[in-house]
């Protein structure tokens, strides 16, 4: 009988800038996997000890600026790998896998690809390419997968807040939707999906223009899984609260929970 399992997916958009936020947040709810992104800090530089001492292994892919991802458990990992498994290194510390009670979980910061029709865009689309590539090469849709993070992609119109606005738009391209579809269909589904259909929820807040004040956001924080962990998934919600925080990330964490 598989362990019970909840997963927080959260861009912290700087992991010390946010610190107190996500600590807070960890010892009210405690979930068993906690994969951070956009953490902005070097692997050395980390601060592992408050999260020790919530009972977290702690597992880092950082770098001095840009990007960044972190994953805590609960229980022991039996694998960490940041990073693509082959091939030449990535640009940023962008992806980091860790194999939990079984589970295989990815852990994303997915480019943002910045403007249309430059470098930035053909890097974010070639990455979610390369991301297929090794999904093929290395696991099993067969197999217990769970793949969480900033994907920067809104996959369809429920899931922005006005859909002719950003048609043709970064986040909500054609060229985008591909390559997540390409993705999914390695034997993934969409674990949100699976309980909600409706549109207006989403985990992504504009700052500049009190997105979250007035319910205007984007769906682009994600839970995908392989059949094993699908037939698992109880729900995944968005939690709002901690955005009403202040000086908060513009993403609200995502929980997905797996009996």
């Amino acid at each position: 009988m598989p362990t019970p399992l909840s997963i927080m997916s959260w861009n912290v958009n700087s992991i010390r800038a946010r610190l107190d936020h996500v600590l807070t947040y960890l010892y009210d709810n405690a979930p068993d996997v906690v994969c951070l992104q956009e953490t902005k800090v070097e692997d050395k530089l980390f601060p592992r000890v408050p999260f020790m001492e919530l009972g977290y292994e702690v597992h880092v892919h950082g770098g001095k600026a840009l990007a960044g991802v972190a994953t805590l458990t609960k229980a022991k990992a039996e694998e960490v790998r940041g990073g693509f498994a082959e091939g030449e290194p990535d640009r940023h510390p962008r992806i980091l896998m860790v194999r939990v009670q079984g589970v295989r979980i990815y852990n994303l910061y997915v480019p943002n690809g910045t403007e249309l029709g430059g470098d930035a865009f053909a890097y974010k689309l070639a990455w979610l390419r390369r991301l297929r590539a090794e999904l093929d090469a290395t696991c099993s849709p067969t197999e217990p997968l769970v793949i969480v993070g900033d994907f920067n992609i809104a996959p369809d119109e429920r899931d922005v807040f006005d859909a002719e606005r950003f048609v043709g738009r970064l986040l909500f391209t054609d060229e985008e939707h591909e390559v997540l579809a390409n993705l999914v269909a390695f034997g993934l589904r969409d674990c949100f999906r699976l309980h909600v259909s409706e549109g207006g929820h989403y985990s992504w807040y504009d700052y500049r223009t009190n997105g979250f004040e007035l319910n205007e956001g984007l769906r682009i924080d994600h839970v995908y899984a392989t059949a094993p962990m699908v037939e698992r998934c109880e729900e995944v919600i968005h939690d709002r609260k901690p955005r009403s925080w202040e000086v908060p990330s513009d993403h609200v964490p995502v929980i997905a929970r797996f009996s």
